[in-house]
């Protein structure tokens, strides 16, 4: 299998990872959670029912789960395969193919707590794992298989990525906390956290506004840094346009009475928004091909040359 073709692989694997988390959210948001009240059959009786609309959602999450499955195994398989095989490849490939059966394992956890909010809380945060391991396998299998991992911007610019990258993060674990004591708990008998949801809401605000605003500080940083700002400029607008549009509609979904179209759609930019911050910190290095050693003899032509 050659470079190219396996990349592509590798991102059918992305897309398949990232579409699970919105069809997770479309199980919570339409009160399917306990559509199936068993795991990993539907119920007592059936290991498949479709007889009701929340057991029909909730079933064609998990037989989406296995599509997942099908494509991250087709990157392990492909890594195997590949010319030449590389083994940073392969890792990644094999944390994300086990990652999967343990979303398995976690959502029937979900399933056998009730919908406890804190399981349910896991189940989105370990999706995010995934979807970074995907990134990376992605980048990095576009990458040369010779070189020098070497960094693309200066140490101070990569130390704002890197705040970025960490307060992004934080800010995906603050929003798990307000849905977990939100309205969409999976079902309307479901456990939520016990606190109002409108002071969660303030704590994810804050820490949403603060990452923008190292966002922009980045920009700032680089107003006179053209090399830096060359190499982060795309996934650094992306994530800003994203960003914002993410905040902007946090505030109209909370001041509509949180409706779950709205959330739907909040979640899968939260996904989006995960994946370029991922992008952004893995353009701060960079493989460099090692050029040939010259000989001396070379090496004297050549300077020779340029002195003429």
């Amino acid at each position: 299998m050659t470079p190219a073709t396996y990349r592509k692989i590798c991102i059918a694997a992305l897309v398949a990872v990232c579409l699970i988390v919105v069809t997770g959210a479309s199980v919570r948001l339409s009160g399917s959670g306990l559509g199936c009240a068993d795991w990993p059959n539907c119920n007592d009786a059936k290991l498949i029912d479709v007889s009701t609309t929340h057991g029909t959602i909730e079933q064609l999450n998990r037989l989406f789960t296995g599509v997942v499955m099908i494509a991250v195994i087709a990157a392990v398989l492909g890594a195997l395969r590949r010319k030449p095989r590389r083994r940073d490849l392969t890792r990644l490939a094999i944390l994300i193919a086990l990652g999967v059966p343990m979303q398995g394992v976690v959502g029937g956890i979900v399933v056998l707590t009730d919908l406890n909010p804190f399981a349910n809380q896991q189940h989105f945060l370990l999706s995010m794992i995934l979807v970074a391991l995907a990134v990376v396998l992605v980048i990095r299998a576009g990458e040369p298989d010779t070189g020098v991992r070497t960094p693309t911007v200066a140490p101070r610019t990569a130390q704002y990525v890197k705040a970025l990258t960490v307060m992004t993060g934080l800010a995906l674990v603050s929003g798990t906390f307000v849905t977990g004591a939100g309205p969409h708990a999976g079902d309307e008998k479901a456990k939520r956290f016990d606190v109002a949801i409108s002071s969660m809401a303030r704590v994810h605000s804050i820490t949403v506004l603060v990452t923008i605003a190292i966002a922009a500080a980045l920009f700032w940083h680089l107003r006179t840094r053209h090399d830096d700002r060359a190499v982060l400029d795309n996934p650094l607008t992306t994530w800003m346009v994203i960003a914002i549009a993410q905040a902007g509609l946090g505030y109209t979904q909370y001041f509509n009475g949180v409706p779950a179209v709205l959330v739907g759609i909040h979640v899968a930019l939260a996904t989006a928004l995960w994946l370029v911050t991922v992008r952004l910190q893995l353009s701060t290095s960079t493989v460099a091909e090692e050029l040939p050693i010259s000989a001396p003899g070379d090496l004297a032509a050549s300077r020779s040359s340029s002195y003429e």
